[in-house]
């Protein structure tokens, strides 16, 4: 078995924590610039709702993909439904009806 000395375990245990938290650590900084009077609002937002900037900024990140994904989910569905012909959002939902009759007779059929 290998022999350090004090120094040796010293710094192999200050290597062995600085390994351990860059482990742990889940999150990287970010900077960003915005205009003075925008982070004058968003710092009293912060206050009001007793978050930190960061906890505000997380939150505006995932409000701003979902809102993404529900613009890009509607594009698909017009962009679909204009390519059944189908001319007006009353006309989906007697669409999706048929669809899902068709589907539970074949099932039948199948069993």
């Amino acid at each position: 078995m290998l022999e350090l000395g004090p120094c040796e375990r010293c710094a192999l245990l200050s290597i062995a924590k600085h390994d351990k938290i860059m482990l742990m650590r889940t999150t990287k900084t970010l900077s960003v610039t915005i205009p003075p009077e925008m982070l004058s609002r968003a710092e009293a937002l912060a206050r009001k709702e007793h978050r930190t900037m960061s906890e505000l900024v997380r939150e505006a990140l995932r409000v701003y993909e979902r809102q993404r994904w529900w613009e890009e989910t509607n594009a698909y569905g017009r962009a679909r439904a204009v390519a059944l012909g189908i001319g007006d959002e009353s006309r989906v939902v007697q669409a999706v009806h048929e669809y899902r009759r068709q589907q539970r007779r074949s099932k039948k059929r199948s069993a």
